[in-house]
């Protein structure tokens, strides 16, 4: 861990910090091999060059950035040849392939990747099994291999769903450390479906991340000076999504300026409409999707205001009965367990039908001088509109669209060691119907 560069920052520095993340242009991305990416926001795939998919990954160390200007060293997963980067690519596949990952062991002390959720993993060829030291204590959850060293994992993708993988040596170190990343199994029905049923078609460019994750700054210390760690003094300070805090949680994937956590976790949709004909611009049959994973250690109660959403799967496994029956139920919070995963599809409408002419909200909107404006306010309660600002105020909204926060509800956890308003915080963006006028 570096020296602290800012103790406190107050509510304004953090927002004015959200400047320089919203209305970005495109982004330049990393030639990345086997990666895809298709737009700024969402779920940025790692796909295999090969088929059957192979993945080289290896563990290496680096920094990353923390909303209160402290770098911290971090463990992790990079693919093979690349930079380090947290937390680990998102590798994609397809169910019924054999996965064949090979991990490349750069660290100090011996590593390994477990595959939660997938039956039957081999080891270089052989089923991959705990290991203990002489004494008969457990070392590793899975087979791992020393430094230097190298092992090829494989299994069969043999059902849908989201899932971790992560270090099981020393899980209480490694993969605290930063050591754990997303697998994503599509189904035979298609990569637009979650499961192989019908009712889990979402919309492939509103998919969506929350990987929750903490940090106890004290431990990295000790492993970036190569001393011991008390365990029974861990105590997180920072909380992340998808390896980043809040305002840096709502830039795009592969933000020039966090060359080290390339995926973003701002979620961008266009209102659900599945009445109009579907040739027509506007035709929204279905909803988006959010795969929510935790490697913390206690419960993250992630709670995206004005959505409720429809859990539609949880630990790679459907919500349906023995004879398919539908299972799913509506959430609002979102309570991601120590290793769990959540598949949640969610949809946003104007369930009111607001316009300023035919329909305006039945209030009377105060005017300018009486109001205090919010940095994302269009200046006007209707979607797609731009209305007037107080003089001399300046917006980050760009089209009239709508932004609702998100974040965990475990108030204490919304913080980077102390300063407010950050972790694991980012928004819902609602862009107006098309044609409309944002970047």
């Amino acid at each position: 861990m570096r020296t602290r560069i800012l103790q406190r920052i107050g509510w304004g520095l953090v927002f004015l910090m959200v400047v320089a993340l919203v209305s970005v242009g495109p982004v330049a991305k990393p030639q990345i091999a086997g990666a895809t990416s298709t737009h700024r926001v969402g779920v940025e795939c790692t796909w295999s060059t090969s088929s059957p998919p192979v993945f080289s990954l290896e563990t290496k160390t680096g920094y990353i950035v923390l909303p209160d200007g402290n770098t911290m060293f971090m463990w992790g997963y990079s693919l093979a040849g690349e930079a380090f980067q947290h937390p680990g690519p998102v590798l994609c596949v397809r169910e019924g392939e054999t996965v064949t990952v090979i991990l490349q062991n750069n660290l100090p002390e011996d590593a390994s990747i477990a595959f939660p959720g997938q039956d039957d993993v081999l080891a270089d060829g052989v089923l991959a099994q705990p290991q203990f030291d002489a004494g008969g204590a457990l070392t590793s959850l899975t087979t791992a291999v020393p430094p230097g060293g190298s092992v090829s994992y494989s299994f069969v993708a043999n059902r849908p769903g989201s899932f971790l993988y992560e270090s099981g040596t020393n899980p209480e170190k490694q993969v605290r450390m930063g050591m754990f990343g997303t697998l994503i199994v599509r189904p035979a029905m298609g990569d637009a479906f979650a499961y192989n049923r019908a009712d889990s078609q979402f919309t492939p460019t509103e998919e969506f991340l929350v990987l929750l994750s903490e940090i106890d700054p004290y431990q990295h210390q000790a492993a970036e000076n190569g001393t011991a760690f008390d365990l029974t003094t861990y105590k997180p300070r920072y909380w992340l999504i998808n390896g980043r805090g809040f305002p840096d949680s709502m830039a795009d994937n592969y933000a020039s300026w966090l060359p080290s956590q390339p995926y973003g976790a701002l979620s961008l949709i266009y209102p659900f409409n599945d009445t109009l004909p579907p040739d027509d611009i506007n035709y929204h049959p279905y909803p988006g999707i959010i795969h929510y994973l935790s490697v913390g250690t206690e419960n993250y109660p992630f709670h995206p205001h004005g959505n409720n959403g429809i859990v539609i799967g949880r630990d790679g496994y459907p919500l349906e009965g023995p004879a398919g029956e539908d299972l799913s139920f509506e959430k609002f919070a979102i309570n991601v367990g120590p290793g769990q995963t959540w598949d949640v599809v969610f949809k946003w409408y104007d369930a009111e039908h607001y316009d300023e002419v035919t329909n305006p909200v039945p209030m009377t909107i105060p005017q300018v001088p009486n109001m205090a404006f919010g940095m994302l306010w269009s200046g006007s309660p209707y979607l797609g509109t731009m209305g007037p600002m107080a003089p001399g105020m300046s917006t980050l909204n760009e089209c009239g669209e709508y932004y609702i926060i998100s974040h965990n509800h475990a108030l204490y956890q919304i913080t980077a060691w102390g300063v407010t308003m950050s972790g694991p915080i980012t928004y819902l963006r609602i862009d107006p119907p098309k044609p409309n006028t944002c970047p």
